[in-house]
């Protein structure tokens, strides 16, 4: 079992469930479940009303949040990734805070497109307890979505704002 101090002595189980219960109340957010189950919870998979969650009109009619926080070994902070993902445009959109790529710092956006990443850009490092960034980066969306521009058939995300 492994604690943060100062994270309320969260566990990755019992954060996902606090996660599940947030996205249960986001406007737009259906169907809220854990993947692969909620006995074994890795991810918090949410159905999207576009609309409702961005606040504003959409060409897509849905959408889905994907959201996974651990906790990697001898790391002082929490790893995460929360993704905006369109299926039927085969479009990602994602804050993660990982060591993928350090070169953009500990925290970037990235944007993939057919299964294949498109962009990444550095983001701001927030330290702050995983609940409070899970609210910050889920209200980031609607820009980072209305960022994006299609050029043939292809998606690009212009320079983010860190």
């Amino acid at each position: 079992m492994i604690f943060l101090a100062g994270r309320d002595r969260y566990t990755q189980r019992t954060l996902l469930r606090d996660v599940h219960d947030r996205l249960t109340r986001e406007a737009g957010c259906e169907n809220v479940r854990y993947r692969p189950s909620r006995r074994r919870p890795r991810y918090v998979i949410a159905d999207v009303d576009p609309v409702s969650f961005l606040g504003t009109p959409s060409d897509v009619e849905n959408a889905r949040l994907e959201i996974r926080f651990w906790y990697p070994a001898g790391v002082d902070r929490e790893y995460y990734r929360i993704n905006w993902v369109e299926p039927d445009r085969d479009l990602m959109v994602g804050f993660h805070q990982d060591a993928d790529h350090p070169d953009l710092g500990p925290c970037h956006i990235q944007h993939d497109h057919d299964d294949t990443p498109v962009d990444r850009h550095g983001a701001a490092f927030q330290d702050a307890h995983p609940l409070s960034v899970l609210d910050d980066r889920l209200q980031q969306f609607p820009t980072a979505i209305e960022a994006i521009r299609w050029s043939d058939g292809t998606p690009s995300l212009p320079t983010w704002p860190v």
